[in-house]
């Protein structure tokens, strides 16, 4: 396991600044970790909440930018809807959002081979018209947000030996 650490000082100033701040103190020290990289061979460097919480960041930075689409071109939906990701979430007592990706996850199963093709600026805005199952998923991501991100920051503030050392 990589020794993932995080300077008091950086959390102190992370916590005063909001949720959203204090999350990526730990996403940052994460990534640095692992070089940057979530890979196969990176992930078996780091346990299971570390993994799960870079899956929630990645999830809420794709998703608030471009929707579930663009999640899913951007090659991410195999790590999102085929992993234990939406299990480990509601073990974190985020049962709406499990639910969420439990049930776009029907639909990555329908349609991934479509949207993670190789396509023009052009297509990929086309495929938000061929595609509007995800709209009221992406909605309801974007309107819940906040508060996922909240209750992610108090698991990791209630857990935080597992997701870095403090020093």
């Amino acid at each position: 396991m990589k020794d993932v650490k995080v300077k008091d000082i950086a959390l102190q100033h992370a916590a005063g600044e909001g949720m959203d701040a204090f999350v990526q103190v730990f996403v940052d020290a994460i990534k640095e970790s692992i070089g940057g990289e979530l890979t196969a061979e990176t992930m078996a460097e780091l346990n299971v909440d570390q993994i799960t919480l870079l899956g929630y960041h990645m999830l809420r930075e794709e998703v608030m930018e471009g929707g579930f689409v663009q999640l899913i071109h951007n090659g991410l939906g195999s790590f999102i809807f085929l992993n234990p990701f939406a299990k480990v979430l509601k073990l974190w007592g985020l049962k709406e959002l499990s639910k969420m990706i439990y049930e776009v996850r029907r639909l990555y199963a329908q349609y991934y081979e479509e949207i993670e093709r190789d396509c023009s600026d052009e297509e990929f805005v086309a495929l938000y018209e061929r595609f509007p199952e995800f709209e009221d998923y992406d909605d309801d991501f974007i309107e819940n947000e906040e508060d996922w991100t909240e209750q992610v920051a108090r698991h990791v503030d209630e857990n935080i030996e597992n997701f870095a050392k403090i020093i």
